[in-house]
């Protein structure tokens, strides 16, 4: 069984074809094909295919024999790409796109995907060291429930790219219960802390056993969670979080982990959503 391509939405703006190098280069990892996907909403035809037809010669040059297929839709964007999404292995898309305001952290295409789609979405952000792969690294946001979606994206992008997978959990104690005890030394410090271990382990043990030859850092960080995660960003190729999708709700489902970073992550962030 073939399996699915990875989509991009492109609509010509300088981030859009960050997005579309990056997919090119992960569809390549993936050994997948490549949907190119241009919406516009009146149809004007002549107009898309002006931003499409480049974009798609732009993919099949850099992907030098990849199976590159564009597409134009006569749609508002986020409705043709959360549409794509449905038969897609994962959906790319730029910070933000043409005609938005210039300096906006991201743009509304991109966190409708992010909050709405049923597959991945990956905003790429962050400079080009940032999207190149040039860390060798991505990170992985353990959150309280066992995000095994997020969990077996995260392998699967550490396996194929052969680089390291850093997984993190961020933990905290309420000063109320901090008292005049050392932070980490004693009770009750020490049990948040061992909690966040805990998590960690339940989260990756049996995903580090299917994939021996991917080499994981655990840690246990105290902070905030956003925090964390904005740091770990600075020196990482992809940052990857979970996002809850609850069956027969169909408003915007993204956490303020996941929001933060898709505004400010130094780095391409990845929104796997899990379904409960």
């Amino acid at each position: 069984m073939e399996e699915l391509p990875l989509a991009v939405g492109v609509d010509g703006s300088e981030p859009s074809l960050h997005a579309l190098d990056w997919a090119v280069d992960e569809a390549i990892r993936r050994g997948v094909a490549l949907r190119v996907i241009h919406a516009r909403e009146g149809g004007d035809q002549e107009a898309g295919e002006h931003i499409l037809a480049p974009a798609a010669e732009r993919a099949r040059l850099r992907g030098n024999g990849l199976d590159v297929r564009s597409e134009a839709v006569a749609a508002e964007p986020a409705a043709a790409l959360l549409d794509g999404a449905r038969n897609a292995l994962a959906v790319v898309t730029g910070s933000r796109g043409r005609g938005e305001i210039r300096g906006l952290l991201l743009g509304s295409v991109s966190l409708e995907l992010a909050q709405r789609a049923d597959c991945p979405v990956i905003v790429v952000r962050g400079d080009e060291p940032h999207r190149q792969g040039t860390f060798h690294r991505i990170t992985l946001g353990v959150g309280m429930e066992q995000d095994s979606a997020a969990v077996r994206f995260a392998f699967r992008e550490a396996e194929e790219r052969g680089g390291e997978l850093r997984a993190l959990r961020a933990w905290r104690c309420p000063t109320q219960e901090v008292g005049d005890l050392p932070l980490v030394g004693g009770h009750p410090a020490a049990a948040h802390q061992n909690q966040a271990w805990s998590v960690l382990d339940a989260a990756l043990r049996d995903w580090m056993r299917k994939h021996p030859g991917v080499t994981v850092h655990q840690d246990a960080v105290e902070g905030t969670a956003r925090k964390v995660l904005l740091d770990a960003s600075a020196d990482s190729d992809l940052m990857i979080v979970g996002a809850h999708r609850r069956q027969g709700h169909f408003g915007r489902q993204l956490g303020m982990v996941g929001h933060t970073l898709l505004h400010h992550a130094a780095c391409p962030v990845a929104v796997v959503p899990e379904h409960i």
